[in-house]
């Protein structure tokens, strides 16, 4: 199955000024969560975003936050986003079936709240390449368990590519340029 502009919705989990500086890769992984929000943006595809803690993890990283709009922006304490009525009911409005997932901690929020959204019978896409942890190999496993429980790994690049499908699409020389 691909990724269905007219079907999903982007979920940024937890990219925030405290936390992002101690995970592994972060400023690639940072770039790329901006390219994702760039086009799901130029597609029309709904963007939420959570933040785990704010008062203690800071708010969303400044690149990230510029491109939110305040009704985008969940603030949680649940790990899982699913644990938390008002992104339930933000995503209940959305009217989305496919989740596009990336932030931090893979194997902590992204991996609970997958699970949780693909229990929920959302189809769940977990983009590896624009997600991460403190320690690689608890983003590794956690890619694993994920594909394992049938929530489908992809790249940014796929996503974006997936959302266009057609190199005529009105919007393909826009995002172009972001992927070069």
């Amino acid at each position: 199955m691909l990724v269905d502009p007219e079907d999903s919705l982007l979920l940024v989990v937890d990219l925030q000024q405290r936390l992002a500086p101690a995970v592994a890769g972060h400023e690639a992984i940072e770039a790329r969560v901006v390219r994702l929000i760039h086009g799901a943006r130029r597609l029309r595809v709904p963007v939420l975003a959570s933040e785990q803690y704010p008062e203690g993890l800071g708010p969303t990283i400044a690149p990230v936050s510029a491109l939110l709009r305040p009704e985008e922006r969940i603030a949680k304490r649940a790990f899982s986003c699913a644990d938390e009525p008002d992104f339930m009911q933000a995503l209940a409005e959305a009217g989305r079936g496919q989740i596009v997932i990336c932030g931090m901690e893979a194997h902590v929020c992204v991996l609970q709240t997958a699970v949780e959204l693909a229990e929920a019978r959302f189809t769940v896409f977990a983009v590896a390449d624009a997600m991460g942890s403190r320690d690689p190999a608890n983003r590794a496993v956690a890619l694993q368990r994920m594909t394992a429980l049938g929530i489908e790994p992809v790249t940014s690049e796929m996503v974006l590519f997936e959302w266009l499908r057609r190199s005529d699409n009105e919007a393909f020389r826009d995002l172009l340029d972001l992927i070069k």
